[in-house]
């Protein structure tokens, strides 16, 4: 099962388009996303993905988010933390600006990966049999280049993709 994770899309409709576009050319249907949506015009583009969203700093307007998620996807995929179970790995998923709840995920031990976001910084690194990702940024206003992550669970492979501002 191959799945995109993203974060810190900072309502920046453009790049997220161009993510969507590959992930359907690729035949990718799950998003995970790690945060920082900020609006609900990034949830309405999403239609047609099953997706998870973790809550980050920045999502001031979780209530309309929440409201566009039912009325576009029929449910509500916001939560502080995510902690899906898919193709058989336990996974987690957080936004990350708590560092400490963050670390405590990592370091449990419970889970295959462990996904955030927040520092806008692509992370790929093993702590014990847990795996952290962090697949950049879409949007915001730092200087990184905008990224995110396809990640296929049966074989591990992780590969970035950048997207052209």
């Amino acid at each position: 099962m191959k799945i995109a994770i993203m974060s810190d899309t900072h309502d920046h409709l453009r790049n997220l388009q161009q993510a969507l576009d590959l992930l359907r050319d690729e035949g990718i249907t799950t998003i995970l996303h790690c945060g920082d949506v900020c609006g609900p015009k990034i949830i309405h583009a999403l239609a047609g993905f099953q997706v998870w969203i973790a809550e980050g700093n920045m999502d001031r307007r979780a209530e309309q988010m929440r409201e566009a998620a039912k009325e576009t996807l029929g449910y509500t995929p916001l939560a502080w933390i995510h902690r899906p179970t898919l193709d058989g790995y336990a996974l987690a998923m957080i936004h990350g600006d708590n560092e400490e709840v963050l670390s405590n995920l990592i370091t449990s031990g419970e889970y295959a990966y462990v996904f955030h976001g927040h520092t806008h910084r692509r992370r790929d690194e093993r702590f014990g049999h847990t795996r952290i990702i962090n697949p950049g940024a879409l949007g915001g206003t730092r200087r990184q280049s905008r990224s995110f992550c396809i990640l296929d669970l049966e074989t591990g492979e992780a590969r970035f993709f950048e997207v052209e501002r």
